[in-house]
């Protein structure tokens, strides 16, 4: 797949699934339910598990059509055959990363607030996620940008794809779609739902087309 096929599938995905190694079992269900993409985002493994792991998301994945990322390596991303390698503000540029990757790899980055968001436009990266929108045990300390984050991102980001992240489950996405959310990552909502695939449809079900 190359890099323009991969932003194409990129556009048209509205839902994005972050897990680490131990909530592998989600994945076939999440993907029936409607997820998209899925990013591999594990601190805790050294470099030859996670690509064991990697290769076992990227197969299942691959069999249903979603787009697979990892989390902050371009190396690995390029060595685990990813789709595409997401980083945060204080990880490598994304300048940087796009020499390193060249035309294999999608690039994400993880913006926080209007002005990291504005910035982001007129980088290298391919697809922005913006919060996070409520406070989120996944990423302690770090406040909670709030719907005013989003509806900025809806009125500023133009063709560029984004996607809110933080606390969004089936309870509150549609705040977030009101806002102006077409996309949306979860973490806890599929992930420790009793019935993940359920989950991801219902989630799936709320995003505009």
């Amino acid at each position: 797949m190359g890099l323009a096929d991969a932003r194409e599938r990129l556009r048209r995905a509205r839902l994005y699934l972050v897990v680490d190694a131990a909530a592998e079992h989600v994945l076939p269900a999440a993907l029936r339910g409607g997820v998209d993409m899925v990013q591999l985002r594990d601190k805790e493994l050294g470099d030859d598990s996670l690509l064991e792991v990697a290769a076992r998301f990227r197969a299942v994945c691959r069999e249903h059509g979603a787009l697979f990322w990892l989390n902050d390596r371009p190396d690995l991303a390029l060595a685990a055959r990813a789709d595409g390698i997401h980083v945060g503000q204080d990880d490598t540029p994304t300048r940087e990363v796009r020499e390193q990757v060249g035309d294999q790899l999608l690039i994400g980055l993880s913006t926080h607030s209007p002005e990291q968001f504005d910035a982001a436009l007129g980088s290298e990266a391919d697809q922005l996620s913006v919060g996070p929108v409520w406070a989120t045990p996944t990423k302690p300390g770090r406040p909670a940008a709030g719907l005013d984050y989003v509806r900025h991102a809806a009125a500023s980001g133009g063709e560029r794809p984004w996607f809110a992240i933080g606390g969004i489950d089936a309870g509150n996405v549609g705040e977030v779609v009101e806002a102006g959310a077409s996309r949306v990552v979860v973490v806890r909502a599929i992930r420790d739902a009793a019935d993940p695939e359920q989950a991801a449809r219902r989630l799936r079900e709320a995003l505009p087309v």
